[in-house]
Formats: C-alpha cells, structure tokens, sequence
C-alpha cells in the first residue's frame, strides 16, 4: 500500500469539480434510501490492495454473497499511481464504481459534485459503531454530511533517545507531552551540547498547528485559519527553538527520509516513526536502539493526529441498499479487526483498540509501537483540513521558512500562507 495518498487528490479536484452543475452538491444526485432489500450487482473498487491482500478480499466478498444470496460484488483494485485520474476519469464518464476506497481528500471533490452518498442520511444507524473522529473525519466543511465509511487507520508514536535526554540533565523516563515541555526541553539539550544536538528535525506543518490548539479552517470551509493567535504562538516559540539550535540546521529542507536519518546518526533526539523504524534501529544503530523511548505524538490538545482511509457509496449507484450493506460489511468491527491483523493498520471501530491484540505486551519491537499508538488512537483526529492540498502544504511551508530565517514576522508568515491557501481554495471552487 503507499504510504502517503493525499497527493492523488489535486487530479480529483480538477476534472470532477466541474460535475457539481449537473449533481445535487449536497451529497448525492440518487437515492440515500437502504431500507430495501440487499441485492443485485455492485462494483467494489480498492486502491493497490490486490497484490497483498487478495486471498482476504476474496474471502470477505464470498461471505458476503452468501450472506445475501442476490448480490454478486465485482472487485476491482487500481494501482496507486494514476488512482486519483482513473476516479476522475470514472467520475466524468459516469462510471464510478458502486462502492469506492478513498481518502478524505479524495472525498471531498466528490462530495462537492454530488457523487458521494451522504451516510448520516443512508446509514445514519451505523454511526456510533465507530470512533467519533474517524466518523468525522469523512465530513466536508460547508457541507452537512459524511460521505464515506471510516475503515483503517494509522498513527505513529514519537521516538526519542533516552541517552541523548539524560545527557542533557533531562528524565529520560518523562519525555515531553505538550509543546511548552518539548520547546523547554529541547532548549536545554541545546545549550548543554553546545547546539550539536537538536531535538527535531522538521519544521512545524499543518498538523502541528492543530495539535498546538489553532484553528485551522472555518466552520463553512471558505478559508483557513491557522494564522490565529495560538497559531503566531506556536510559530514564534520554532523560531525561537530554531535560533537556540534546539531545530535541526537541514530542518527547512528535511523529508521524512532525511529526518529519520538525522534521528538514526543521533543528531536529533525525537522523531515519529513506526515499528518498521524500530526494526531499522536495530540493524543499523544498535547503540540507539538499546536507548530507544517511545511516547505520544507531541500535543496541546490532548489528541493526537490520524490517518484514515474510507469507503465511499456511489451516489448513482442503482442498489443502494446493496451498495451500503457491502461498505458497511467491509469497515464493520469483525471485518476490520480480521484486516488489522494482516497489515499495520488499525480499526476504526468503536472497542476494536481494546482488543488485546492491541493492548497486550508479547516482548516484540513490533507490538510495542501497535499498542502504544492503539492508545493514542481513540481519541485521535484527523487535523489536516480535507480541502488542503499539495500546494496549500507548500505554500505554509515556505512561508514558515522565511520566519524561522528571520525574512518575516511570524504574524506575518501565517497571514501570507493563509491568503495563498485561500486563494488556492477558490480555485477548487
């Protein structure tokens, strides 16, 4: 499966967008009625599942058509390069599958044209099966509605160097929990290494702004709002983490990659990663592995940041019921814990992290990440704004540069991103 998906949307956005004329725009130009009864043809699509997965997917549909005797699921897998342009290309034509992988942003084009089936309407019933904030997390600002199923999610602790911690006079055993610990903390391991050694490597991005406590987008999805006062708080409190060198020196021009390679030499102290990380560790540092800490993702507010994937209804689709009754069957609790246990992945069902699956210790580098980030997970929200795309990340991110440089104020980084991001926005229409 790819890693990252988010960047698939922006072809989505361009080529389906202009549907909305012919759509309902609210969330579906057919029936949301799935009282009726679940038969007839329908047509799953999955985006790169095929390869790993087919013996599960083969397995789930089977039970399912014997569940209801007059249904036949057609499954179809796309790989991941071109996914965005084939459901836009499917969108255009009319062809949409019934029912559809997605992400939120792919979603949210698709909603605005009115080809996503408004759940809370179709499948109102179903809702508290799952977590609050992956329900949500499929809901579009400006628009009342939730337009896919949550299915998996992911998440990923925060690594750190106990060594590198008690080095600096700090508790190796209580990392930092909120960004005033982390801005402190990471200060000190400055000062007492004589800025060799930097507590991350990464400038703040969108979902920083969001754990920090800003705002990030209005209610009615027609602007940004990250340049608010908490917002300017936390982007002056980086800059000046990055004048202490408590901020990575190749911090404005890190990928995840180089980062974690930062982390893996021991020059920075904390960063996020996954138990494959660990894995890695383990090989290539030994030494930082027989250090290694693993806490919560930083946050002010008590949540951490996830990723989900959903699974959305063709609002055209000609067996509604059938079409619900097969999104609800593939993201319900038994079937998403039976996938979790397939692939690093976690279920977005209410309970489901509670399994001891995920809560109990078995000694492996591997399920001491699950559980640590299952914890985190049931709380957790999705903070990047379903509307912000590619280009929106780029323009925040260059602007947080030119502040963190000294080129610009903070206030006055934030109010240029915000005007780029919106001006971005209506070009989405």
């Amino acid at each position: 499966m790819p890693i990252s998906r988010r960047a698939l949307a922006a072809a989505v956005t361009a080529l389906v967008l202009p549907l909305s004329a012919c759509g309902s725009g609210g969330g579906g130009g057919g029936s949301t009625d799935a009282s009726g009864k679940v038969e007839g043809d329908i047509t799953f699509q999955t985006w790169n599942l095929r390869a790993n997965f087919k013996d599960y997917f083969d397995g789930l549909i089977g039970d399912f058509e014997k569940k209801y005797p007059g249904t036949h699921v057609k499954w179809v897998d796309q790989p991941a390069e071109g996914y965005a342009d084939k459901i836009s290309a499917d969108a255009a034509g009319g062809t949409l599958p019934d029912v559809v992988n997605v992400s939120p942003d792919l979603v949210a084009p698709l909603a605005k044209a009115g080809l996503a089936m408004d759940l809370d309407k179709a499948a109102g019933k179903y809702k508290g099966e799952y977590l609050p904030g992956a329900w949500a997390s499929h809901q579009v600002p400006g628009m009342s509605g939730t337009y896919a199923f949550p299915w998996y999610l992911n998440t990923g602790p925060m690594f750190y160097n106990k060594a590198l911690f008690k080095k600096a006079g700090l508790d190796p055993e209580q990392p930092p929990k909120t960004y005033d610990q982390l801005f402190t903390d990471a200060v000190r391991m400055a000062r007492t290494s004589g800025g060799k050694v930097a507590t991350l490597a990464n400038i703040p991005t969108i979902e920083d702004f969001g754990r920090y406590g800003a705002s990030l987008m209005s209610k009615d999805g027609t602007g940004f709002t990250f340049n608010d006062a908490k917002g300017v708080e936390l982007l002056t409190k980086y800059k000046e983490l990055y004048d202490a060198k408590g901020l990575d020196a190749q911090a404005l021009n890190a990928t995840p990659e180089s980062a974690g390679k930062e982390f893996l030499t021991q020059a920075v102290a904390m960063n996020p990663g996954s138990a494959l990380d660990l894995d890695n560790f383990k090989k290539q540092a030994p030494s930082l592995y027989k250090n290694i800490g693993i806490t919560d993702q930083i946050t002010n507010t008590g949540h951490v940041n996830m990723y989900v994937m959903g699974v959305m209804v063709n609002s055209r689709t000609k067996h509604t019921p059938a079409a619900v009754a097969f999104a609800h069957y593939v993201t319900d609790a038994e079937h998403q814990m039976s996938f979790a246990k397939k692939v690093a992945i976690f279920p977005s069902t209410a309970g489901s992290l509670d399994d001891p699956y995920f809560t109990k210790e078995d000694g492996t580098d591997e399920t001491r990440v699950r559980i640590a980030a299952a914890k985190s997970l049931k709380n957790a929200v999705n903070y990047t704004p379903v509307l912000f795309s590619d280009q929106m990340k780029t323009a925040l991110r260059n602007e947080v540069g030119k502040a963190l440089q000294g080129k610009q104020s903070a206030k006055a980084a934030l109010d240029n991103a915000v005007t780029a991001c919106d001006r971005l926005l209506k070009q989405q229409g």
